[in-house]
This record gives C-alpha cells, structure tokens and sequence, in this order.
C-alpha cells in the first residue's frame, strides 16, 4: 500500500485551483452526468502527479458528500475532478446535489501521503501509537475495510473512541480485536475554500 507519489505541500495558489476545479466538476457533472474532463498539457507539474484525494462536501455544517482514493492512481487534478462529481452525486448516503444546492457547498479537499502499515501486539499498544489530528487510519480485516481521514478527529478526539467508531464503520463490533488486523497510518493536507 504505499507508493513514491509526490506528498510536498501545494502552492496556495494551486490549492484554491482545486477548490474552483471541484466546484466546476460538480457543475459539469449536473449538466452532463459525468465529471469535467482535464486536459492535463498545460497544468503545473504538481497538479498532473498522481496524489490520492478525498473530496468532503458540506451543506451548513453537515455533511452533504464525501468520496475519496486511498491510494494514489490518477494524476491530482483528474483525481478532484472525479472525486467531487462522485462526492456529489454517488454518495450513497445521501441523494444526488441539485442545482440550487451548488453554490451553498462548502468544499474541502484531503491530499493524503502514502499509508503506511502500523506494527502494534495489542489494541492498548495501538491506541497508545495513535496521533490525534494527524493519523488517518485504515482498517483492514479479510474483507473489510474502512477509513477515518484526519479531520474526523474533531468529532471524534479519543483515540479509543476514533478505533473504535472506525471499526463500527467497517462493519465489525466496537470491542472487536484480532491478531490479523491491519492498520495503516496516513496524513493529510487539507484544502478549504477560503
């Protein structure tokens, strides 16, 4: 699970590109039922590497979508892209953004590093390696997998309480332990729109 993808900061100027492009993805997206198309020729170098990204959108306050790639496969700007329309329109847990909806989102972009595997012998040994409001995780166990990005640290600020809501969203109990259980770490650059 890890790659030698470009994890350097972006250019505040770049990230507010971003931000416009998600919004433009989204607007495309309701017109045409596909994400906007990017012609990578002429973008600086930072936006055509491939990054892993999650797009969280937010109406009010609340969470209105949010879709992501834990794993860096397209190169950054087509990530966001793709990422906002499928945030805004596959999310299944919520129905599709309509038009008048828009230009009320607030958008915010997760650029996330290379996950790296976590060595621990036991849940308490876990806990105590975690790293609140850094650490995104992911779980994994057979089939299942889940991931908390860094934000949701804000709700949940516990490391016990984090693993254990993470484990709950991968669809195992809360008190659930296992010695084939893998956890991955990964950090994030948050993009808002300011």
């Amino acid at each position: 699970m890890s790659s030698n993808q470009d994890t350097r900061p972006l250019e505040p100027g770049l990230g507010k590109y971003l931000i416009d492009l998600a919004r433009a993805s989204i607007r495309h997206g309701l017109e045409t039922g596909r994400p906007l198309p990017i012609d990578l020729s002429g973008l600086p170098p930072p936006l055509a590497a491939q990054r892993a990204t999650f797009v969280t959108l937010k109406k009010g306050g609340e969470l209105r979508g949010c879709i992501g790639c834990l794993e860096a496969v397209k190169p950054l700007a087509v990530d966001v892209a793709d990422n906002a329309f499928s945030a805004a329109f596959r999310d299944p847990r919520f129905p599709p953004v309509t038009a008048d909806e828009i230009d009320g989102l607030d958008i915010h972009i997760s650029l996330l590093t290379p996950p790296e595997p976590m060595s621990f012998v036991s849940e308490a040994d876990l806990i105590a390696q975690l790293r609140p409001g850094i650490d995104g995780l992911i779980l994994q166990e057979g089939l299942r997998r889940g991931t908390f990005l860094p934000t949701v640290w804000e709700i949940l600020p516990t490391p016990k309480a984090f693993l254990r809501q993470l484990k709950l969203k991968s669809g195992l109990p809360e008190d659930y332990w296992s010695d084939t259980l893998r956890i991955f770490r990964y950090r994030a650059e948050s993009i808002d729109q300011s």
